[in-house]
């Protein structure tokens, strides 16, 4: 591997220390051992078995980066980029599943910004319902957002905050301890208390203050993922995990149960602080190559919720190139809690930071997942390797269906 410790136990960690590099191996995959979770409910129906048809994916090379250097395979990118686990379906079969140090098929890993696109698939559901709509103002949901003091959110639509394109003041520079996103940790309870200011995830939101008009361009930040969550509520009149449970993970088909990290007063930590198996995540991408269809068999989505976010917008991927951030996606955009990392809609991502990933590639038909414990947020060296050995297994097995010379996907070896 990457030289990391597999089998290093962190002793006390707890909201001060449980992100330093050398305890979030750790930590992601035991966060409900030092701070406060809810479960989400996989429900009673049967788990939606996986058939596997192992091989060998590690030895696939992936082509240099930059012109003249050297191919590099998919095993080497695994192992030097902190994963925790990885694994790879073709047409629903799982061709390699691989997990390291203590994690296992049975652990939740923390999926940080993965949660995200769990919380737009919950929007989702609830759209097709009739009850959410797209085009309404938050202000139908939570009146009080249009209050004196309030009134940040106010003027914006659901729609703004799933494709990230309000015009709200917030800092997701992970960097900087005095950035918003790091304010609100200190807010929920995931980071010790440095400054005065509000205490859980609804007072802080309620603090936030447009900048530019709502429907600009595209702006990642963890706020807007929070306060769809916080709609969705509403909406619904129902909390976050029992939503999520009865509208999606109950229907996929789930091994194990899911949590999301709550606040002080219980509240969903909807950006980032749901925790799942690698698995059960497989199942969750697989929404997205069969027209929102579970492998359990259940509508999950609907095939236009499904469409509608392949599609984007008119001026979505115009969105997008104008942020205020590069990206690193030319091309790209970012729809539903999902990003789009190219020109068209063949691959879709869902992200978090630290290395998670759900990769759906839709010609090669292939989902894939990797949880990680990078020591830094976000780092383009890791995550385009990564990205790129996930392209280049797809790219070869699209040319092994379409072929009838096989191509150097090897069987793996019997154990």
């Amino acid at each position: 591997m990457d030289g990391t410790n597999l089998d290093y136990v962190p002793a006390g960690v707890d909201m001060n220390n449980w992100k330093l590099p050398e305890n979030l191996r750790w930590s992601f995959q035991h966060m409900a051992d030092f701070l406060p979770t809810a479960a989400i409910s996989r429900g009673e129906g049967p788990v939606a078995q996986l058939s596997a048809a192992l091989r060998d994916l590690d030895s696939v090379m992936v082509a240099p980066a930059i012109p003249g250097g050297a191919p590099v395979s998919v095993g080497a990118i695994m192992n030097t980029t902190e994963t925790d686990g990885w694994m790879l379906m073709h047409r629903g079969t799982v061709l390699t599943e691989q997990y390291f140090g203590e994690m296992g098929a049975q652990t939740p890993h923390l999926l940080m910004s993965m949660s995200k696109s769990l919380i737009g698939a919950v929007a989702g559901a609830l759209c097709d319902s009739g009850v959410l709509h797209v085009d309404a103002q938050l202000t139908d949901y939570l009146p009080e957002l249009a209050d004196a003091g309030y009134a940040g959110y106010a003027g914006a639509t659901v729609r703004q905050l799933l494709d990230m394109r309000s015009g709200i003041e917030f800092s997701e520079n992970y960097l900087d301890p005095s950035a918003g996103v790091r304010m609100m940790e200190q807010a929920i309870g995931w980071s010790a208390l440095r400054a005065p200011g509000p205490t859980g995830m609804y007072p802080y939101l309620r603090t936030l203050v447009r900048k530019t008009a709502h429907g600009g361009v595209f702006e990642y930040r963890s706020c807007e993922t929070d306060m769809l969550g916080w709609v969705c509520e509403a909406a619904a009149k129902s909390p976050m995990a029992a939503l999520m449970s009865e509208l999606v993970w109950s229907k996929l088909g789930a091994e194990f149960d899911a949590t999301m990290g709550i606040d002080q007063f219980g509240t969903g930590i909807f950006d980032g602080g749901i925790n799942a198996t690698m698995r059960d995540m497989a199942r969750f991408g697989s929404l997205f190559l069969n027209d929102g269809l579970s492998p359990s068999g259940e509508q999950v989505l609907s095939k236009e919720w499904i469409a509608q976010t392949f599609a984007g917008a008119p001026d979505s991927r115009d969105a997008f190139a104008d942020s205020p951030v590069d990206n690193l996606m030319p091309g790209g955009m970012y729809r539903n809690q999902m990003w789009f990392p190219y020109p068209g809609d063949d691959v879709v991502l869902c992200l978090g930071i630290h290395g998670q990933m759900v990769y759906i590639n839709r010609p090669a038909e292939v989902v894939a997942v990797k949880l990680s414990s990078w020591p830094i947020p976000q780092d383009p060296a890791r995550l385009f390797p990564t990205l790129h050995a996930f392209d280049a297994i797809a790219a070869a097995l699209l040319v092994e269906v379409n072929s009838a010379s096989p191509t150097p996907v090897a069987p793996a070896a019997a154990s």
